[in-house]
């Protein structure tokens, strides 16, 4: 399975971004799949942004997050997106999206990750 993210950008505070993760590779739909989003800021860890559940589709966000990024797939397109609304600077960061084949109750660690796509550069400036 190979990831590819795309949508990054400069955009400014309280704007908007969808960030697309297109996935290839595979015999299997994305349904099947579960794919998270990460983010990773200059001299900062790698932090859990949100997740979409195999099979049920459920979603995950983390708290700082919430309510601003909406994580979603596209089965016919085997393509996740993540909606990125009123971006502040400290969501400038570069966005990886990764996949597992089964759902893990650790969704938010990356460990938990094999797979992992180039990352996407998001900046939130004025």
């Amino acid at each position: 399975v190979q990831l590819q993210a795309s949508g990054g950008g400069l955009v400014q505070p309280g704007g908007s971004l969808r960030l697309s993760c297109a996935t290839s590779g595979h015999t299997v739909s994305i349904y099947t799949m579960s794919i998270a989003w990460f983010r990773q800021a200059p001299g900062k860890e790698r932090e859990f942004v949100a997740a979409v559940r195999s099979t049920s589709g459920s979603t995950y966000h983390a708290d700082s997050v919430k309510g601003r990024f909406t994580i979603s797939r596209d089965n016919a397109k085997n393509t996740v997106y993540l909606q990125m609304n009123s971006l502040k600077p400290d969501d400038t960061a570069v966005y990886y999206c990764a996949y597992r084949s089964y759902w893990s109750v650790a969704y938010y660690s990356s460990s938990q990750y094999a797979t992992w796509g180039q990352g996407t550069l998001v900046t939130v400036s004025s």
